[in-house]
């Protein structure tokens, strides 16, 4: 099965919601808005740019010896090439789009008056990078008034860049990607990705290894780019914040990957608690949703 394919099918539009103390709502089945116009290819263009300049910054400081991680409040790693990154990212979409509004994972929100706006995570995978695995990315996600308009996971370690624009597809580097499609049979043989395992119980377990599935902890933003790619069949990550998240769901979308909440619901927001993580997610391709769903349900 190759990497990536021609096609795309990109029916059924409608823009997120909002979600209560002022997040954004991603609803996963049904993304962007009806008759929306295609995104602007040239913006996108520029902005994968941006993220592989803000990858190029953080190789210069991967595998450092004199490397410092701190832990911020809610217990993450953070790095100088988290912040710098950022930063970076923040002067270029400033420089060319000074009224839009950027949230970042690393410094506070500038609120722009343009009603577009773009949210960072300047690195996914802090922990793999501070330990010198290669597997994190920069995140970087725009939206305008229709709704997800651009999204990209770009790892700088690896070489790779997958990223989409609304209407245009979902790319790998620049060959377009559709999910390929295998049947909705069973999970023998299959591959899941996850980012850990804090949140599985032995019930999880068992029904993974009844299936016959193979577990990978091929995690955070990585893993959904092996399943758009057709490297994986499928991600699971129970907990997350939007950040982590943005790009993700416009790619999976173009590139028909199915994303849904862990219990299967499109509206994959939950109740927000100061300093709680706010979504989950399960990625898949091919018809097999529900299979994963179900084995990964916690209960």
């Amino acid at each position: 099965m190759p990497f990536y394919q021609r096609g795309t099918d990109r029916a059924g539009r409608r823009s997120p919601e909002k979600v209560p103390a002022g997040r954004e709502t991603v609803c996963m089945s049904d993304q962007h808005t009806v008759g929306a116009p295609d995104a602007d290819l040239e913006l996108a263009h520029s902005a994968v740019q941006w993220a592989r300049e803000a990858g190029e910054l953080t190789l210069g400081l991967f595998r450092r010896a004199d490397l410092e991680v701190d832990t911020k409040a809610d217990g993450t790693p953070v790095t100088v090439a988290d912040r710098e990154a950022e930063l970076l990212l923040r002067r270029r979409i400033s420089a060319e789009r000074p009224d839009d509004t950027i949230r970042g994972e690393e410094h506070e929100d500038h609120q722009g008056t343009s009603g577009c706006s773009w949210t960072l995570d300047p690195i996914d995978g802090t922990s793999a990078f501070s330990h010198g695995v290669g597997t994190y990315s920069n995140l970087v996600q725009f939206s305008d008034e229709h709704g997800p308009a651009i999204g990209i996971i770009n790892l700088p370690a690896l070489g790779e860049c997958v990223w989409a624009a609304r209407g245009h597809g979902a790319f790998f580097g620049d060959q377009p990607v559709d999910s390929p499609q295998r049947g909705v049979d069973d999970l023998d043989g299959r591959v899941l990705c996850v980012s850990g395992f804090h949140c599985w119980n032995v019930d999880m377990f068992d029904r993974a290894l009844d299936a016959g599935v193979s577990i990978r902890t091929w995690g955070d933003a990585y893993g959904y780019a092996l399943v758009v790619t057709g490297r994986a069949d499928a991600m699971f990550d129970p907990l997350l914040e939007w950040w982590d998240l943005a790009a993700v769901q416009l790619i999976c979308s173009e590139a028909g990957v199915r994303l849904t909440r862990s219990d299967g619901s499109d509206d994959v927001s939950v109740p927000h608690h100061e300093g709680a993580y706010g979504y989950s997610a399960i990625a898949s391709a091919g018809g097999s949703h529900g299979r994963w769903v179900e084995m990964l349900r916690s209960r």
